[in-house]
């Protein structure tokens, strides 16, 4: 029998301690595995570093309007290139509140389409199809579905809008009789449109991985199929589910061409969502091929640093909730 005390020679396996000490024997896996931690360090830090030359490239082009305007830039609300004077409030309001409302409509539809595509509702083909039609939403271009928002959404909605401020005007949200077809409302539900599909697969992903253990442990103690959903499922599932919010509500704030061709573009801050609005990636998109050389970049390029501002902080947001609903339900 070999002398378990005996010196080992350098290519056996250590075993004293549990462990196989791949290094000492000289082994192909050892740096391989070597070789793709580093190659994932490597690209780890590339991505990280794109991210740091992204935002010194925008705040370098954005120095000649945060020389000029500082921090006054935000609540400017006069846009006048000819005198050179900008203000990004009703770009920053637009941006907000048009993705506001499409999260607020894609929320719970989201969360229901999650429901029925996961949960035993429907028959399994059926369930199969639904689903495939709200993801081939998201292969669907924005200048599409901003087209088919032009001819068939506006001339749908439009009656229904016109009734809102003729009947409901006396609601600040609605104070706009006869209102014109592209408005913020308008840029809200076809924002809500867009970002449907992500909200809804990866909650509906977050609901197939809760273990069926809980699903049966709540059937067996009495609890009906909704009291399930709502007691058990959702609670189980919500961390993800912020997640996958806030993924929409990043894609919402940067969505362009949809958005311009149906939200009026005009630069005015008003409580009525039947007004004519105006996005930073939209005046992003509508001016800065002709913008001139100097000031007129740098206030655009300062938009689109505040635009990058706003997503960064909601990503940091989700983070935050999602660790947060995580040490509550530990």
């Amino acid at each position: 029998m070999a002398n378990l005390f005996e010196p080992q020679d350098d290519n056996s396996l250590n075993l004293s301690d549990g462990n196989i000490d791949l290094k000492s024997t000289g082994g192909i896996n050892f740096w391989f595995d070597k070789g793709f931690t580093w190659l994932v360090y490597i690209f780890s830090g590339i991505t990280v570093a794109i991210l740091f030359v992204m935002t010194w490239v925008i705040f370098e082009q954005a120095q000649p309007a945060i020389s000029k305007f500082g921090l006054g830039f935000l609540w400017g609300q006069d846009w006048d290139t000819g005198n050179q004077i900008f203000g990004a409030l009703p770009y920053i309001y637009g941006t907000l509140v048009s993705s506001a409302i499409a999260i607020l409509l894609t929320i719970p539809v989201g969360i229901s389409v999650a429901l029925v595509t996961s949960e035993d509702f429907l028959p399994n083909p059926i369930k199969t199809t639904l689903a495939f039609v709200i993801e081939l939403i998201a292969a669907i271009p924005s200048v599409i579905i901003g087209l088919w928002g032009i001819f068939v959404f506006i001339p749908i909605i439009t009656p229904l809008q016109k009734w809102l401020g003729n009947t409901l005007g006396f609601i600040p949200l609605f104070n706009t009789p006869d209102a014109a077809s592209n408005n913020m409302l308008t840029a809200g539900i076809i924002l809500a449109i867009m970002i449907l599909p992500a909200m809804a697969a990866i909650s509906r992903d977050v609901l197939l991985v809760i273990p069926k253990e809980l699903r049966s442990s709540s059937m067996a103690l009495g609890g009906t199929r909704w009291e399930t959903v709502f007691r058990v499922l959702l609670p189980a599932g919500f961390s993800g589910m912020v997640s996958a919010a806030m993924l929409s509500l990043g894609r919402a704030l940067g969505e362009t061409m949809a958005v311009t061709m149906v939200i009026g573009n005009s630069a005015q801050i008003s409580l009525s969502l039947l007004n004519p609005a105006y996005t930073i990636p939209a005046i992003l998109a509508n001016e800065f091929a002709e913008a001139e050389p100097g000031l007129h970049i740098g206030a655009l390029t300062y938009l689109g640093l505040i635009l990058f501002a706003l997503t960064l902080f909601i990503n940091i947001a989700a983070v935050l909730i999602v660790e947060w609903v995580g040490k509550k339900n530990r």
